[in-house]
């Protein structure tokens, strides 16, 4: 399959959350689940989104905008918007063209994306519309620490081959969250669906009487800060960080040499009362200065929120669960449509901000006392 089906765009997708209802009539039950649930009582899966509801903005007026635009630049390239697809997992459990009709629909919205190394359909057909279509936006591949160097080495050669322009390591969920709606609808992997990526066989933990299977069998095979420095040594590619919460981690990664970093909550789905990442982001920015990458996903649903997250320091943005929406809704056009619409929200909201480029986007377009003010810097 090099090309993902044309389908139908169910009628009235005005915005984002239109999408939800006509992809849960497509999409089994517990899979469902698996891609909306969050970790224990979902607290930091609602305030997400409550957070960027609850920032305001703070618009002027009568300002010259003719010739404003979205463009931003990234890890030194020029982007047309600054919106990326998040690494979500199994596509293919939402929609039969999976992760080919999203790599197609971000090449045709000049969006970039970010492939998850557990994708149920090869990396080089993913990487092939994305690399045909100069406007594209970024390509980037999404890694889980395994322990086994050897695979890991050869993983990163067929990244590397393949095309992708960064890694982005996840570190924020060395084992799976408290997904109480995910286990209560018994959500497993169909047969037919696997991450076909990652080859090979894991090892046996090998427990002793009386280990725990989480800290004697899984937690020495976390990556630590020595895993950093070999992905470092060991590919050209830059490489972000994706779920760094602590200013301190973030100092420390950048001193070994990180380019990047994604703040993130892993959607609310991994440790339960995190803070929102609308609120993370600023301290983030003030302890690493203005000058390093940082991206922030979480709860992303408006051209607004777009708006405000490049207010309070970040220099793109990603989409996570409305994209797999508008995948299961209606396939590729279904993303497409859905970027459109984003893109769209974000021009009318600079252009009635009084905000002709997200280069003059700061924190003096939002309402003060709506938003979090960094922390200190030690």
């Amino acid at each position: 399959m090099t090309s993902p089906r044309i389908e139908k765009l169910p009628d009235g997708m005005a915005n984002l959350a239109d999408f939800e209802a006509p992809a849960q009539a497509r999409v089994d039950a517990a899979a469902w689940a698996y891609l909306n649930g969050g970790a224990a009582d979902e607290i930091t899966l609602r305030a997400n989104r409550a957070a960027w509801d609850a920032i305001q903005l703070q618009p002027r007026v009568l300002r010259d905008l003719a010739g404003g635009h979205t463009r931003v630049t990234l890890l030194g390239r020029e982007l047309r918007h600054p919106v990326l697809l998040a690494p979500i997992a199994y596509q293919r459990l939402f929609h039969a063209d999976g992760e080919l009709a999203v790599a197609h629909a971000a090449a045709a919205q000049e969006a970039g994306l970010i492939l998850s190394a557990q994708a149920s359909l090869e990396m080089e057909a993913i990487a092939a519309p994305m690399l045909a279509d100069p406007a594209a936006g970024p390509l980037w591949f999404q890694l889980y620490w395994r322990d086994d160097r050897d695979f890991m080495r050869a993983l990163l050669r067929r990244v590397e081959a393949a095309g992708f322009q960064a890694l982005v390591l996840t570190v924020d969920a060395p084992v799976h969250g408290a997904r109480d709606r995910e286990r209560r609808a018994g959500f497993h992997l169909p047969q037919h669906i696997r991450a076909v990526n990652l080859g090979g066989v894991k090892k046996p933990l090998n427990l002793q009487p009386g280990q725990s299977a989480l800290f004697d069998g899984l937690m020495p095979r976390a990556a630590t800060w020595a895993e950093i420095d070999w992905l470092r040594a060991e590919s050209p590619l830059p490489l972000l960080l994706k779920g760094v919460t602590h200013p301190d981690d973030a100092r420390e990664a950048l001193a070994r040499g990180v380019t990047g970093f994604i703040v993130s909550n892993h959607g609310g789905r991994a440790l339960d009362t995190l803070p929102p990442t609308a609120v993370l982001l600023p301290p983030l920015r003030a302890a690493l200065g203005p000058d390093v990458p940082l991206l922030v996903d979480g709860g992303i649903r408006r051209g607004t929120d777009v708006l405000k997250a490049m207010a309070l320091g970040a220099n793109a943005v990603l989409l996570g669960r409305p994209y797999v929406h508008a995948l299961a809704a209606s396939g590729a056009l279904g993303v497409a449509h859905a970027l459109r619409l984003l893109r769209d929200e974000l021009e009318i909201a600079m252009a009635l901000s009084g905000c002709k480029t997200l280069s003059n986007a700061g924190p003096a377009l939002l309402w003060p006392g709506s938003f979090s003010s960094p922390s200190p810097s030690r």
